[in-house]
């Protein structure tokens, strides 16, 4: 068996937009593909624990090494990372938050960035200072947006915080293979956020269509 891991990262509940798209994706997908087992990942209405200075010690020292506090604080952690080391296919619901991600999610990503799981330090190369130790995996990121015009060359691409970050963030723990679907419109324009919908119900159909 596969596994697909959908990570919900919006607070609200029946009324995000990202998780009517997660949930569209994942039964889609299993249709097509019922070789998969969906595992479910809340970052939205979950507490995520920040990163405190004992996780930073405890990540950067040697796993033998470790003391049982540190070995705790690392846990959730390990849990999160096995997660997306056993994934096939990681599907992603965001919102826009003030131009950027919610901080559950922040909080999550900076669980999950870790020396020597997700990604290695090389600083003999400070221009290329990042090998991503994660490989194989298809990422596809879900937005929501209260409004249109965040795509590269329009209107409001400057204020995008989105997008190239979550790139970003995948690329370093060395996945690649990303795509992003945006819902936009939310909150200004009804007809801009239905053209939208239509459009994004469209994609989501002829992805998890595909056969590999």
């Amino acid at each position: 068996m596969k596994n697909l891991l959908v990570i919900n990262a919006s607070p609200r509940g029946e009324r995000s937009v990202t998780r009517r798209l997660t949930n569209l994706f994942a039964t889609r997908w299993i249709l097509a593909h019922p070789d998969y087992i969906i595992h479910l990942r809340e970052v939205g209405q979950a507490t995520i624990p920040h990163v405190t200075e004992l996780w930073i010690s405890a990540a950067f020292k040697p796993a033998e090494s470790r003391t049982e506090a540190e070995i705790n604080e690392l846990k959730l952690s390990d849990q999160y990372i096995a997660e997306i080391k056993a994934a096939d296919v990681i599907v992603l619901g965001a919102p826009m938050f003030n131009w950027s991600i919610p901080s559950g999610l922040k909080a999550y990503l900076d669980q999950v960035i870790r020396a020597n799981e997700t990604v290695k330090m090389r600083p003999d190369d400070p221009r290329n200072p990042y090998r991503g130790l994660l490989s194989d995996k298809k990422v596809y990121l879900l937005f929501s947006r209260g409004n249109a015009g965040y795509e590269k060359g329009e209107y409001y691409a400057h204020m995008n915080f989105q997008t190239d970050y979550l790139r970003t963030v995948f690329r370093i723990m060395g996945l690649t293979d990303v795509q992003e679907i945006a819902l936009n419109g939310s909150a200004f324009d009804k007809t801009i956020y239905e053209q939208s919908a239509r459009a994004v119900h469209d994609q989501i159909a002829e992805i998890t269509s595909v056969i590999f």
